[in-house]
């Protein structure tokens, strides 16, 4: 993930760098981001940060995050990408039943009388939910009292426009360069 910082303090700038990577990383969205680019004003204050995604969020079936066999008459999931492993777990108890289901690890389960094809097309996680859950991680990286907030999303850019009280136009004309910028639509 490259990231680049603009505002007013030099050492500001660099520990926002890492905070921003880190928080990334601790709620799993750093692989999802390929570039990102934080405009920090604090005295103004205008916070814009503006996330450009490796790929468009898409909906997740069970086969795109695990890997399925048939076991007789039932199917045996090993789950690849822990994330979606609650997900995958409460889709099974909801489609056959909690004692169908026999889970040895956190990653291996049993499900009896089930059918391979129905298994590994259930979606477990919209595109929607994707995107909530990376504007929440940008939520989260921002500093503590800036509520007053804006989000402009195309395509795989999603840029977030920060205040504390009033958004200005100049603000949100600002965050729409930003945006354009990192490859965002200029409809926004």
């Amino acid at each position: 993930m490259d990231i680049t910082v603009h505002g007013t303090d030099p050492f500001g700038n660099e520990a926002y760098r890492v905070l921003f990577e880190n928080i990334m990383n601790d709620l799993g969205e750093a692989l999802a981001i390929e570039k990102a680019e934080l405009v920090l004003r604090p005295e103004t204050p205008l916070f814009i940060f503006s996330v450009r995604l490796r790929a468009e969020p898409v909906s997740k079936t069970i086969a795109d995050v695990s890997s399925l066999r048939e076991e007789g008459s039932g199917v045996h999931i090993t789950i690849t990408d822990e994330r979606y492993a609650p997900e995958i777990l409460g889709a099974m108890w909801s489609m056959y039943g909690r004692n169908s289901v026999d889970q040895q690890t956190r990653f291996d389960m049993s499900v009896a009388n089930a059918d391979l094809e129905a298994v590994s097309k259930t979606v477990i996680a919209s595109g929607e939910e994707a995107l909530k859950e990376i504007i929440g991680s940008v939520w989260r990286s921002m500093p503590e009292g800036i509520k007053v907030r804006h989000v402009f999303i195309t395509g795989t850019v999603v840029t977030v426009v920060a205040t504390e009280e009033i958004m200005k136009p100049e603000f949100m004309k600002e965050g729409a360069k930003v945006h354009v910028a990192m490859g965002g639509s200029a409809d926004v």
